[in-house]
């Protein structure tokens, strides 16, 4: 490795899970260990869960949100599960153990005032030699994008939903 990377998959486009996911499987190609934490989305049926399952030698996937929190119905509770994954994640990062931590939707922690960007930031800048790190999600803050090694944008020009198609399972879950 020549460098731990901190890389953020950003923007009001789609794609952003999904590429984190690809990065994932690039990296258990070369027999990496891999974890997954989700801090938003809910535990509903999606096949890069059963993906996951199937590859569990190398993949922690660990999904601990309620569903989209900013429609939460208590979000005391999301805090507290926000700031659990967040505990998650830290071991998970400090124990050196996986080559990439994936924090999927970890950006609107920041935007709904549930985690510190700053105490964050310090934390990744600490982790371990071998460990790269991926955050996704839309509105990341000025500071992570500065601190980040490897910035993508995704923007947003054409989506079916836009003309009122749902979304479909094996494309957007």
């Amino acid at each position: 490795m020549k460098k731990n990377l901190l890389m953020i998959n950003t923007g009001n486009g789609k794609g952003k899970t999904t590429a984190a996911l690809g990065l994932a499987f690039r990296a258990v190609g070369h027999g990496f260990k891999v974890s997954i934490i989700q801090f938003i989305k809910g535990s509903w049926a999606c096949g890069e869960i059963e993906t996951a399952a199937r590859l569990a030698d190398l993949i922690d996937f660990n999904v601990m949100g309620r569903g989209f929190t900013w429609k939460s119905d208590d979000l005391k509770k999301d805090t507290a599960l926000a700031l659990s994954a967040w505990e998650t994640a830290k071991e998970r990062i400090a124990s050196g153990k996986y080559r990439l931590v994936i924090l999927d939707e970890m950006t609107y922690l920041f935007k709904y005032g549930m985690l510190d960007e700053d105490t964050v930031i310090a934390f990744l800048q600490q982790r371990p030699e071998n460990v790269h790190v991926l955050i996704t999600g839309r509105d990341a803050p000025e500071k992570l994008l500065a601190a980040a090694d490897m910035v993508t944008e995704m923007h947003p020009v054409k989506h079916p939903f836009a003309e009122g198609v749902s979304a479909q399972k094996g494309i957007e879950y």
